[in-house]
């Protein structure tokens, strides 16, 4: 059972007294019954019955199939850098689990494509939208793995901030974030195909013919 979810007479149908738009035609319309599930998975305490706990588990699974997100860099400048030191990426620390360290990413919400679900998770997780920094042509890369004993793909595009002075601010999914060097992110990101798409990404905006 998921943390902070208990059992009671709560229930998806169509009486459901849930305040949220979706829940009370959530048995008639799957993409209502997974909005609102993106709205249950963040409630303390919720109460659901074994039927309603079953159907939200469901969804939950659907939902964490498919994640999108963006590998944000930045250009330091300075006569003291090496070529490829100046280009930092950013990673996010999240505020739950075991505080994995990543680029910003969620799932793809019902009516979004992938680039749209990318540039939102930005906005929420960083703080950064579109106005902040360029999408660099060329790059896109999809990760596979198994959670759950489920097949997840994460697909990522690779952004560059307009400002490297560009503040962040986290969402309360995260509690940290650091700019880290190719080699420190991938450190602290652990999982090797994520540290393949960052060195990638790190070839990809040294070898741009057009300056950053």
């Amino acid at each position: 059972m998921l943390p902070g979810i208990r059992l009671c007479a709560c229930t998806f149908a169509p009486s459901c007294s849930l305040p949220w738009p979706g829940c009370s035609q959530v048995l008639g319309r799957r993409s209502d019954s997974v909005q609102c599930c993106q709205r249950l998975a963040g409630t303390p305490g919720l109460l659901l019955t074994p039927d309603c706990f079953s159907v939200f588990c469901s969804l939950l699974r659907v939902m964490a199939l498919r994640a999108c997100g963006l590998i944000i860099c930045r250009r330091l400048s300075g006569s003291a850098l090496k070529r490829g030191e100046e280009v930092e990426f950013l990673l996010l620390q999240t505020s739950y689990g075991k505080h994995h360290w990543t680029p910003p990413k969620g799932h793809v919400d019902p009516g979004e494509d992938d680039l749209q679900t990318a540039l939102r998770e930005t906005q929420e997780e960083a703080g950064l939208g579109v106005e902040h920094f360029r999408i660099l042509e060329g790059y896109k890369k999809e990760l596979r793995y198994m959670v759950n004993s489920q097949p997840k793909t994460v697909v990522y595009w690779l952004a560059e901030l307009c400002d490297s002075g560009t503040s962040v601010r986290l969402s309360e999914e995260h509690q940290d974030y650091r700019w880290l060097g190719v080699e420190e992110a991938c450190q602290l990101s652990e999982y090797k195909d994520l540290q393949e798409a960052l060195r990638e990404a790190h070839s990809f905006v040294l070898n741009r013919q057009e300056p950053l």
